[in-house]
């Protein structure tokens, strides 16, 4: 093992799962910082696939700056209209020249923004109802040298931080299920639900509240009757798959501004808050794995789009939950693991300027039981940390 500098502490609160209140956020596939985030990192990935198709090495870039302006649209039951696109625009830096060869970053992200939003949000007519933009400043090819040539582990490109944390709670897994089920299995079976799904979860004591948002989609939505089915469908289903995580007693509660009498409800033509005066920028949303949880430390880093090569912000945020969940899976008698890795400019990214590991045990385990163990791991994590290069190029790894 190298001479890393790793430290394993005791945490000096409660458990998060022991704390009287616990907050957790979820913005879905189609909500204006998801879209932003997603196509971001599809552009991301993209670009690193060329680089490394056309000149067998990645070379400098950042896309983490893409913005989303909302449209206007007069949704209606059995179909509406979008009466203003939505403008999107991808905001960044890449290479367009290495060595003589020339790179076409700006049509690679076109193409990638493109098929991202096709894949996810098909609702949305690419070029009628949303217009991608892009705006790629020229990168420097001379900053290769920090991406580490012949094999060399990359130099860190900033001072900065990720955290990650491990086992998910209860309340985070019901969030998190929530989304992910209603984008997957519900919504196939269930065409009127939008990606644009956000999930608050509050647990106060033993009490579970789960609040849905789920922009319904007006082609699938005949009338009102049909509009409330909808929802207590989603009602049911989320319930159901609450119960089935916690045995604590659950309240659902979905589309709260809804007010029947007025007319006033969530419908939509596409599928997305996106089409009606709700903007999106990266990085404002969900972190690196997936959830907003105040009830935790958590970095501000925007991790998609940013370069997967040699930029902290990523990698150190995909890192630390990658870390923390290797080791609450090998190291028994952890209740709740937080990791912390740290940089410092121009070091190597295996060479953190501190990992930390804040641990919660399980009665009669005490952190010196387990310090050696948890410290073998997150070495071990370190000294492969370009895998996590590798999985975020190839698409492998959720970065928000």
């Amino acid at each position: 093992m190298t001479e890393r500098n790793i430290r394993v502490e005791p945490t000096n609160r409660l458990a998060v799962e022991d704390q009287e209140v616990e907050i957790v956020e979820r913005k879905g596939i189609g909500h204006p910082d998801s879209i932003c985030d997603g196509v971001a990192e599809r552009v991301s990935q993209a670009l690193a696939q060329a680089y490394l198709e056309r000149v067998g090495k990645p070379l400098h870039y950042n896309t983490d700056e893409t913005q989303l302006v909302a449209g206007s649209a007069a949704p209606a039951f059995g179909g509406g209209e979008i009466q203003e696109p939505i403008y999107l625009l991808i905001v960044g830096r890449a290479t367009k020249e290495y060595e003589g060869t020339k790179i076409p970053a700006e049509t690679i992200a076109l193409e990638a923004a493109r098929e991202y939003l096709n894949e996810e949000i098909p609702q949305l007519d690419v070029g009628r109802d949303v217009v991608v933009d892009v705006k790629l400043g020229e990168g420097s090819g001379d900053l290769q040298e920090v991406f580490g040539e012949d094999g060399a582990v990359p130099m860190a490109n900033d001072t900065s931080f990720g955290v990650g944390h491990a086992p998910l709670t209860e309340t985070e897994r019901i969030v998190y299920e929530t989304e992910r089920r209603l984008n997957g299995e519900y919504a196939d079976d269930n065409p009127e639900v939008g990606p644009d799904v956000k999930v608050m979860g509050k647990r106060e004591g033993d009490h579970v509240d789960v609040t849905v948002a789920v922009a319904m989609i007006d082609e699938y939505v005949d009338d009102l009757d049909a509009y409330r089915d909808a929802v207590e469908g989603v009602r049911e289903y989320v319930g159901d798959l609450a119960r089935s995580i916690t045995d604590r007693s659950v309240t659902v509660h979905v589309n709260t501004a809804d007010d029947y009498e007025d007319g006033a409800i969530y419908l939509t033509c596409t599928g997305t808050s996106a089409e009606m005066g709700d903007d999106g920028s990266v990085g404002r949303g969900n972190r690196a794995n997936g959830l907003i949880t105040p009830n935790r430390p958590m970095s501000m880093e925007a991790t998609s789009g940013k370069n997967a090569v040699n930029h902290i912000g990523k990698i150190y945020n995909l890192l630390s939950t990658d870390v923390a969940e290797a080791v609450v899976e090998e190291v028994d008698g952890i209740r709740e693991l937080q990791i912390r890795l740290l940089s410092q400019i121009g070091r190597p990214i295996d060479q953190p300027h501190v990992a930390d590991a804040h641990v919660v045990t399980e009665d009669g385990v005490s952190v010196a039981d387990i310090e050696d163990e948890v410290t073998a791991i997150v070495d071990e994590r370190l000294a492969n940390v370009t895998s996590i290069t590798e999985r975020a190029i190839e698409g492998d790894l959720s970065t928000f």
